[in-house]
């Protein structure tokens, strides 16, 4: 009984680690054919799969992104029309040509956005005695695919024609989302530079102030953009400000309030990258959660240093519990400066399809760490718009800065 206990334990330990290990791989923006390789070796060495083989849909059909372990000759794209799958049946049925065949895997495991399948994932357990957490090893892929489609669509501008009304709509309701006023003067100031990519965006960012010297701050991104987005984000605005009215203080109780909110409401179809930050002013201590975004940076300005703020958990809304959180605190005796962002601003491209890319950003931060907020995004967008040469945007992009000045009466 303590050896299967053990064995357990082992599993999920080892379940955690390659999901720490896909999620780190994202939040550092790592390229396409990075993130595959990570994905491989993660289920090869910390799951119980020996053969595996990941398809895609792209225009030609579901394309062969992954492949190991498989002797059987498999086709390179099956086409749409040999697929016929019911999602709310749990039913596949593959029509191939003569001469192949996946009979030498165990099973499948499809990747749904909505009621759309957006991959197949094929797989062979290592050790057939021992069980696969099927539901761990879709949830990691959904993952892994939702990365590499938001990579696939930042690179290609999509122009989709859609109804006044409902754009009118969904750019209200999105503008109800973000605060009417930020402070530009006494111990906070803020500045925010937030560009859609279309009329609906997907970002979020939030300053929420509680209680004289309590101050609450935020910056999300959804996954998926348009209408639907925006809509999500509503919601999960709603249930952040909910919590706050109600006197919860603890990040760690919001982050997971949140979390299973999302997933009841989107049954891990859709997730939420979200930094959550608290300044007590009193205390003069920062306290933060980043689940899965793009870890903003902290300026220490006497001490002339930077810090990337990482410690958090993973995306919220794959999971129905979270499976893992830490919440990272920081004393702060002297002035500083946090600057949020979304992936819009890192993955910004140049006409020679150059990243604008977290390094540059750093080096930027470090040479302007004493300045207002409002200077600070008007020197930035200088050099931003440099790089860019009027290269359009992917994505949104929003930059959220906020300075505190503790020695401010």
């Amino acid at each position: 009984m303590l050896t299967e206990t053990n064995q357990k334990y082992q599993r999920k330990e080892l379940e955690l680690k390659s999901l720490l290990e896909i999620t780190q791989a994202i939040n550092e923006n790592q390229p396409e054919s990075t993130l595959t390789e990570i994905f491989k070796f993660t289920c090869l060495i910390h799951l119980n799969i020996r053969s595996l083989i990941l398809y895609m849909q792209t225009e030609k059909g579901f394309e062969k992104k992954i492949s190991h372990g498989v002797k059987a000759k498999v086709p390179p794209v099956i086409s749409l029309d040999q697929i016929h799958e019911t999602k709310s049946a749990e039913k596949l049925e593959l029509h191939l040509d003569e001469g192949f065949s996946f009979e030498e895997l165990e099973t499948y495991l499809p990747v749904y956005h909505k009621d759309k399948m957006l991959a197949i994932l094929f797989i062979k357990r290592k050790r057939l005695e021992e069980d696969l957490d099927l539901n761990f090893t879709q949830a990691l892929t959904n993952i892994l695919v939702v990365a590499l489609e938001n990579k696939r669509f930042a690179r290609k501008q999509l122009q989709q024609e859609v109804l006044n009304r409902e754009v009118a709509i969904a750019s209200q309701v999105q503008q109800l989302l973000f605060p009417r006023n930020l402070p530009e003067e006494g111990y906070l100031q803020a500045k925010v530079t937030y560009i859609p990519h279309s009329m609906v965006g997907g970002d979020y960012y939030d300053l929420i102030r509680v209680a004289d010297g309590l101050d609450f701050f935020c910056i999300a991104d959804v996954s998926g953009k348009g209408i639907a987005a925006a809509l999500l984000m509503s919601n999960f605005q709603a249930s952040l400000r909910t919590l706050l009215r109600s006197g919860e203080r603890s990040l760690t109780t919001i982050v997971n309030q949140l979390n299973f909110t999302l997933f009841d409401n989107t049954h891990g179809e859709r997730f939420i990258t979200f930094f959550l930050g608290m300044y007590d002013r009193h205390s003069q201590t920062l306290d933060y959660v980043n689940a899965g975004h793009n870890p903003p940076i902290l300026c220490h300005e006497h001490a002339g240093e930077i810090e990337l703020l990482h410690a958090g958990t993973t995306v919220l809304g794959a999971f129905e519990e979270l499976p893992f959180m830490e919440a990272g605190k920081r004393k702060l005796g002297g002035d500083f400066t946090l600057h949020l962002y979304t992936d819009g601003l890192t993955e910004a491209m140049d006409q020679s399809e150059e990243e604008f890319g977290e390094d540059r950003l750093k080096d930027f931060v470090s040479g302007h760490l004493c300045m207002d907020p409002k200077d600070f995004h008007e020197s930035f967008l200088a050099r931003f718009e440099k790089f860019r040469e009027k290269e359009a945007l992917r994505d949104d992009l929003t930059l959220f800065s906020l300075r505190f000045k503790n020695g401010h009466s």
